[in-house]
């Protein structure tokens, strides 16, 4: 008997997460197992009830990944139970409205260590599980692309095809400690001064992670692992305050090609990806207008 296939899909109780479990459980069928993972295990468990009275069958993990033991429990749990992994879809992060009480300090660490830290650190312990062909999917954003920096110093380190992760953490960092600051000095950093500055920082970091991670991965004597970062598109959830374009079935399109990607397959590998499946140059590419 063949060992089947896992997949994980994190931040998945709502929204494209849900929606994404919910198109690779119809796409894979029983021959796989595809795991919906949440902080909260009420919510968690109740959208895999939802979803089993369509007659599909994914199991539910809890998983917070703004907390160290939750990561380290899954990933022991997977190692155990199954030896390995399949396909990741890096799809949980957080974003404050543009009238959150929350000082705007506050607001730039927690999205970063969330949306940034926290993914980074599911992929450190989720990683050295993956097996030959493996695919992970970082959901980062329109405001994900290089574009959306405006400082040209900032633009060149973040670019540089030998950047490494611990210079990309300190960048990191040092948004969070400018934002806190008075007057808000991440714009002389090089970010924009927009209110939402913290959600297009944690994006920057998370595409840029990417990059680094493809690089890294074509080193490893495991065969055919591939990473790639999408926008989903402008899509009507709670972090837009429903103010989207999109459903969430429509913004999970992109996640789900990118987990299903077949074996040694030239491209997309490491690269920015649009709603649409187009393949964008995440340095130099002008982004399609509207940039839903």
């Amino acid at each position: 008997m063949s060992t089947p296939r896992i997949f994980v899909v994190t931040g998945a109780n709502k929204g494209i997460g849900l929606a994404t479990v919910k198109a690779l459980c119809e796409a894979v069928g029983s021959e796989s197992i595809v795991y919906l993972t949440a902080r909260s295990v009420e919510r968690g468990t109740k959208a895999v009830e939802d979803l089993a009275k369509s007659g599909l069958k994914p199991r539910f993990h809890p998983l917070d990944v703004d907390d160290a033991s939750s990561i380290e429990t899954f990933a022991t749990f997977l190692k155990k139970e199954y030896g390995g992994l399949d396909v990741l879809v890096n799809n949980a992060a957080i974003g404050y409205k543009e009238d959150a009480p929350e000082p705007y300090g506050v607001q730039a660490e927690h999205t970063v260590r969330v949306n940034y830290f926290g993914l980074q650190a599911v992929c450190n312990a989720l990683f050295p599980l993956l097996r030959p062909h493996a695919r992970v999917v970082n959901v980062s954003s329109s405001v994900g692309h290089l574009s959306w920096v405006n400082g040209e110093e900032l633009r060149r380190q973040l670019a540089d095809p030998a950047l490494t992760v611990e210079q990309l953490d300190n960048i990191m960092r040092d948004f969070v400690k400018a934002a806190a600051a008075e007057k808000k000095q991440h714009v002389q950093l090089g970010w924009r001064d927009v209110q939402y500055a913290p959600y297009v920082a944690s994006k920057v970091g998370v595409s840029a992670l990417t990059r680094i991670q493809q690089r890294m991965l074509d080193q490893d004597p495991r065969e055919d692992i591939v990473v790639n970062h999408c926008h989903p598109g402008y899509v009507k959830t709670d972090s837009t305050g429903n103010k989207g374009v999109f459903t969430a079935e429509r913004g999970a399109v992109c996640p789900t090609y990118l987990a299903l990607l077949p074996p040694n397959v030239a491209s997309p590998r490491g690269e920015y990806v649009w709603h649409d499946k187009v393949v964008l140059d995440w340095v130099n590419a002008d982004l399609p207008h509207p940039g839903y």
